[in-house]
């Protein structure tokens, strides 16, 4: 993955010129609030050296009225700034979550095989949330800062350039440090995204096969290593914590060294006569207008930081080429027959080892191809290109006679039914699952799909019927039931082409004779490629390939193979005597 930085003037683009009206909105509301902050300086002078000397009572009630005038302005502003700013940055994460959650589901296979599901889900789910600062207050209060701290700067001039002179010596000092330490950390934010997704996706494993883990008593084991992420974690926050405390502690020490000498200075000034006490009074209220704006920078400035980092991240998934390159596959189908062809196909998953090589053979529309051969041989990786899971290294392959490499994955796979060995159920119920392909299919479409793969046999058994929940992964049914409910979801999917990846291994002889009843329903009339350790299930495909080190050895269907006295009549032999 590419080492994506992406810029201040990218993030302006992208997400905050898109939103000028909100945020010019709220950078009115800024400017009202900061102008409604400033009077209360400028009132203490006039309290101080006019109206109290003159004991003018209508003068004290004008202030009084002016001044919660200005507060109740600025509790207003203060509100619908949160109410406009703040919802839209919730809004923008929202949208960008949604994106990346798109984006993830549009990239191949083999990215998934790479990266863990639950450190995918934190870069959907934290890294986006940065972005908050950037469209919300955050923004707009460094930009509202940066003019109270301007306009409280010209009037401090305007009231003793020499003590304004004096402030600034400091105030420099920290915003280079500031400058620098906000460099130092946004890597340190980066990083924190990389740990925290690793440590998210070992959890997530770890609770997904709790049954593994207390099967071989290794809670201590997974304990230890969450530990050992869960500390990778705390370094970094407490090294990015160094960081900000510096820029905290720095801007205490520097700023609290201009106030003692503001006392000081104001002090000469006042006992010499060329200041009142209203505008020692006035001048001071008014550096701290100056100087909390800066302090408050150095707070966003921070917050700015771990939301580039965070985009950093989230911009290196969106710049992943997705699987179907719609520059190259242009080919939409609509009603197909299923005639697939290899033509000297290979794969390789890393360079210089290939897996396949050389694969020739032709599965005719409606007709059965099996699959057999030791594991790790090549045919799951045969299916999966098939499935359009994998693109050939070399050779092609071709669906009713046109190239599987130009054709629009979407339009493809809506013909194409997968039943895999151990087959994905959501949590929810058995009919949500068998609705999953066609979510507003008929109920007569359903029940079809139901007594097809002869769900309605251990289902009428129910109280809840196909209403029954049925866990995470289907953890409260057997795998024959599992199997049952795949097979029924693909026949509710009514696909021209059809995958079936181990669906009858590990299964007792009744559940595996529903299995087989329920299959031979599915696999009429559509081109079928089945991959079964167990030979007995696959005598009647209409050909069988043995597989061995990635090429054909043997093909041909179960008479002519058994006949050959090859490898398959080995394997079957072998079966037999079990």
């Amino acid at each position: 993955m590419s080492k994506t930085k992406v810029s201040y003037a990218w993030a302006f683009r992208e997400y905050i010129w898109p939103r000028k009206k909100i945020l010019f909105i709220g950078f009115l509301l800024i400017v009202v609030r900061s102008l409604a902050g400033l009077v209360l300086p400028y009132a203490s002078k006039t309290l101080l050296d006019d109206t109290v000397p003159s004991k003018d009572m209508h003068g004290l009630w004008l202030i009084i009225v002016v001044v919660c005038s200005a507060i109740l302005a600025q509790a207003v502003t203060s509100f619908a700034l949160t109410r406009l700013l703040s919802v839209e940055a919730q809004h923008l994460i929202f949208k960008l979550r949604t994106q990346v959650q798109r984006k993830l589901l549009s990239l191949p296979i083999s990215f998934f095989d790479n990266n863990k599901s639950g450190a995918l889900v934190s870069r959907v789910m934290n890294d986006v949330e940065g972005v908050r600062n950037l469209v919300g207050t955050g923004l707009v209060q460094l930009i509202g800062g940066s003019i109270t701290a301007v306009v409280a700067l010209v009037i401090l001039i305007n009231i003793n350039a020499l003590m304004t002179l004096f402030v600034l010596v400091p105030v420099a000092i920290f915003a280079f440090i500031a400058m620098k330490a906000f460099g130092y950390i946004r890597p340190i934010f980066k990083e924190r995204g990389v740990i925290n997704a690793e440590v998210t996706g070992r959890l997530t494993e770890t609770l997904n096969g709790v049954r593994v883990i207390k099967g071989f008593n290794a809670e201590e084991q997974e304990s230890a290593t969450f530990q050992h992420g869960a500390e990778r974690l705390y370094l970094n926050v407490k090294k990015s914590l160094t960081s900000t405390a510096l820029i905290t502690s720095s801007s205490t020490f520097l700023l609290g060294l201009a106030s003692a000498g503001i006392m000081g200075i104001g002090g000469y000034f006042m006992m010499e006569g060329s200041m009142t006490f209203g505008e020692f009074i006035s001048f001071t209220l008014f550096l701290g207008f100056m100087i909390a704006p800066i302090v408050q920078m150095s707070n966003i400035g921070s917050q700015l930081t771990e939301a580039m980092a965070g985009l950093d991240r989230t911009q290196e998934l969106m710049e992943l080429d997705t699987e179907n390159n719609p520059e190259i596959r242009t080919v939409l189908l609509d009603e197909i027959k299923g005639n697939i062809l290899f033509k000297d196909v290979s794969f390789s998953y890393e360079e210089s080892k290939e897996v396949l090589h050389n694969i020739s053979f032709e599965a005719a529309s409606g007709s059965v191809t099996a699959l057999v051969g030791s594991s790790g041989s090549g045919k799951s990786t045969i299916a999966g290109l098939a499935a359009t899971f994998l693109t050939p290294l070399s050779g092609e392959i071709t669906v009713d006679g046109i190239n599987l490499e130009h054709i629009s994955l979407s339009s493809y796979r809506k013909n194409l039914g997968v039943v895999l060995q151990d087959d994905f159920l959501y949590d929810g119920t058995i009919r949500e699952n068998i609705l999953f392909p066609r979510p507003h299919a008929s109920e007569e479409e359903l029940m079809h799909a139901v007594k097809g793969a002869y769900v309605d046999e251990f289902t009428d058994g129910f109280e809840e019927g196909l209403n029954t929940i049925i866990g995470e992964r289907g953890v409260k049914l057997s795998g024959g039931q599992k199997q049952r409910i795949s097979i029924a979801r693909a026949l509710l999917a009514d696909p021209k082409i059809i995958i079936l990846d181990e669906a009858t291994s590990n299964l007792d002889n009744e559940s595996e004779a529903f299995i087989q009843k329920s299959l031979n329903t599915l696999m009429e009339n559509r081109t079928t490629f089945v991959i079964a350790h167990r030979l007995s299930t696959i005598q009647q495909a209409d050909q069988i390939l043995v597989i061995e080190d990635g090429r054909i050895e043997e093909q041909g269907n179960h008479e002519e193979l058994i006949a050959k006295k090859g490898r398959y009549f080995e394997l079957y032999t072998y079966q037999s005597r079990i």
